[in-house]
């Protein structure tokens, strides 16, 4: 066997696991890593235009063109909040998105980031999980420690509570999508 067939073996079993599926077969998964194995998932959608300010590489897509994304968005941890059992208030998760993305829905990006940027969907689902954690750190400042413990430490329902990872994975069309993941 060869030195770079070997090698690309050797990552593939390193960075999977077998997980037991319920027909009591094995799959193959690439998933969370086994220290954050909890995940909560929203999703909603925007409605935008852009252009690629006529950059050749772009082709067509160049010029100011609409799209309509599907915004999908993880927020994984190492544990559930105490007491409440949960990742995340998915109430207070669907909306803290749905404000993110209302500064884009329905908005000419080109005028949103008027820095000649190329809003690419790679670009834009970067910029959604910055928000998002931006918007998540602010909640904790402002509230507390947010555990619902009844500490008498803030935010007592627990709904900004959340220590861990988010991913943004923002569809273009059924085929195509970008992500980005990154720390709270």
């Amino acid at each position: 066997m060869n030195t770079i067939l070997r090698f690309i073996l050797t990552t593939l079993l390193l960075t999977t696991t077998l997980l037991p599926s319920s027909s009591n077969k094995h799959i193959l998964s690439t998933h969370a890593a086994p220290d954050m194995p909890y995940t909560l998932g929203i999703r909603d959608s925007i409605m935008i235009a852009h252009s690629f300010h006529d950059h050749p590489s772009f082709g067509p897509a160049g010029k100011l063109h609409g799209a309509t994304y599907t915004c999908d968005v993880e927020f994984i941890t190492a544990q559930l909040a105490p007491t409440l059992n949960w990742v995340l208030d998915i109430g207070y998760a669907s909306e803290l998105l749905k404000e993110v993305l209302d500064q884009y829905n329905m908005k000419n990006l080109d005028e949103v980031f008027d820095s000649g940027d190329f809003t690419t969907t790679e670009f834009m689902a970067r910029r959604i999980q910055m928000d998002l954690a931006e918007r998540l750190r602010k909640c904790v400042e402002k509230n507390g420690d947010g555990n619902g413990d009844g500490d008498g430490n803030g935010d007592e329902d627990g709904e900004c509570m959340f220590e861990g990872r988010i991913k943004v994975k923002l569809y273009e069309s059924h085929k195509a999508w970008a992500s980005y993941e990154g720390d709270v």
